[in-house]
């Protein structure tokens, strides 16, 4: 008898322990995206950007954007690193962060504190499921200079119009269970802030420590391991400043393989935690393997 064809599996929740943490992402979504420039190296010729795909081994007219929050649980609070698409994109295959909590053995009432790295559709999309909040007893970060430069709307790019109107709607409801931090401000003990603007003019980058163990939180510092990683200074129409970007790319991913810290991207694949190797023109993503077992 010839078995079934049963279609693609993939995983959607890894954990792994980070000292006295436990650290897990789940994979809020995927969609393809059929155009490569843009949103990447739109600094480039195409044709650079194609050749630049199949030297990697990847497709040279699409890509798949993955989408992939953090948890992580200290022992005495719950900490969730931004909460995903939410319903915005459940009907194009993302949004599903709050349903696979439970594979990862949490329901969302065990959160203590929602993070928001930046305030992007895919950071945010998931803090509200219908008319109340998406995590009923948590308390929410985000980085003081971000809250105001979307409070304001100063220096917002005219294409992040929707995403102003979502902000809006979404986070300052919020702001009476809100703790605004600067860059090097801890969320919690072992949790700390790091300044990454660019991406987005407030955007945060957060470093996680315990026992001798660290990881950077990294957001989207940077989206995409073979283009905007492999080659930092190759802008990205998705950057609400890109030399800004550019430069805070640079010297994060310098930190990250000079230190050699592990490293987890919201964009990375799937479980999206690695490390970033030194390149005499650039960088390159790692995955992480056995190395977190031992």
């Amino acid at each position: 008898m010839t078995a079934a064809m049963l279609g693609a599996l993939r995983p959607l929740v890894n954990r792994f322990k980070l000292g006295a943490f436990e650290v897990t992402t789940i994979l809020d979504g995927a969609q393809v995206r059929d155009s490569l420039r843009p949103p990447f190296a739109i600094n480039q010729p195409a044709e650079a950007v194609a050749e630049h795909a199949r030297r990697n081994n990847l497709p040279d007219a699409a890509f798949e954007n993955t989408f992939t929050p953090t948890l992580v649980n200290t022992g005495r609070q719950l900490v969730l690193f931004d909460t995903g698409n939410g319903a915005l994109r459940r009907d194009v295959g993302a949004g599903f962060l709050r349903d696979r909590l439970a594979l990862a053995g949490y329901g969302p009432e065990d959160v203590d504190i929602v993070v928001f790295t930046h305030v992007h559709p895919d950071h945010i999309g998931g803090t509200w499921e219908g008319d109340a909040p998406a995590y009923p007893n948590a308390g929410y970060v985000i980085g003081r200079h971000e809250f105001e430069v979307w409070s304001s709307g100063d220096g917002i790019p005219e294409s992040r119009a929707a995403n102003l109107k979502l902000f809006r709607r979404f986070i300052p409801p919020l702001v009476d269970r809100m703790t605004f931090l600067e860059p090097d401000e801890e969320v919690v003990a072992g949790i700390r802030a790091v300044k990454a603007f660019g991406h987005s003019l407030g955007h945060m980058a957060f470093m996680i420590e315990s026992e001798g163990r660290t990881a950077l939180i990294w957001g989207d510092t940077t989206n995409h391991f073979a283009f905007s990683l492999q080659r930092p200074d190759w802008h990205l129409a998705i950057d609400d400043d890109a030399e800004q970007a550019a430069t805070t790319r640079k010297r994060i991913l310098d930190m990250i393989a000079t230190d050699r810290i592990l490293a987890i991207g919201h964009h990375m694949p799937f479980p999206a935690v690695g490390y970033v190797e030194r390149l005499e023109s650039g960088y390159r993503w790692q995955p992480a393997t056995y190395q977190l077992w031992l």
